[in-house]
């Protein structure tokens, strides 16, 4: 990046071990560090989708927050709900297969709920993105192949937009990095709003 172009920032963390949600903040030019936040997710009760995601994404920046407490945290948690069920990351082929057959020719939505915090700052902000995502008619020989992939198996709902199951969807209503795993825009604004990013473009 041209020196005279750059993003002023403060020390940040991403709090995830989530390859995706680690390229989609890369794009932007942000230096951060990652590191995974060791929560059993399956001990929370499922609640309200939205509230369900900040909670989960209040937790995991608060864990790492607690021992980096000068940086800016980031933490995220994204699922999958139709018919107010919450689908998670299929753990066999059998329940890739269920879940494509749940999910095709209809509309799904999909959750992602971040907190940006700093525990030296005493701030932190939540908020949690709703994209709705429609799948085409998948034949069940589109729907075994794609489950024979590799592909299903570390995503919420047992497909990946970006990847391969590109093919299974017809349109989105919202945010498409939402449904990758982190909503750029919204943390993008969030960050500017708390001061810990700046933009420095060239002087004309």
């Amino acid at each position: 990046m041209n020196q005279l172009n750059k993003i002023i920032q403060k020390p940040m963390i991403l709090a995830s071990k989530s390859p995706r949600r680690k390229e989609l903040l890369g794009q932007t030019g942000l230096c951060f560090k990652t590191l995974a936040a060791d929560i059993d997710e399956k001990s929370f009760p499922l609640e309200n989708p939205k509230d369900y995601v900040r909670s989960l994404s209040q937790i995991k920046a608060d864990h790492i927050a607690k021992i980096y407490p000068d940086h800016w945290v980031i933490g995220a948690d994204t699922i999958v709900v139709v018919d107010d069920l919450i689908l998670g990351k299929p753990r066999t082929q059998d329940d890739a297969i269920h879940m494509l057959n749940t999910l095709n020719n209809r509309q799904h939505c999909v959750f992602t709920g971040f907190t940006i915090c700093c525990h030296a700052k005493k701030e932190s902000i939540t908020k949690s993105i709703e994209t709705k995502v429609f799948f085409k008619q998948l034949s069940q020989s589109q729907i075994q192949w794609y489950a024979a992939t590799d592909e299903p198996y570390d995503k919420a709902g047992g497909y990946g937009i970006q990847g391969i199951g590109a093919f299974l969807v017809r349109k989105i209503n919202g945010s498409y990095s939402n449904v990758v795993g982190l909503p750029v825009c919204e943390v993008m604004e969030t960050l500017l709003t708390l001061g810990i990013i700046q933009f420095q473009g060239k002087q004309k």
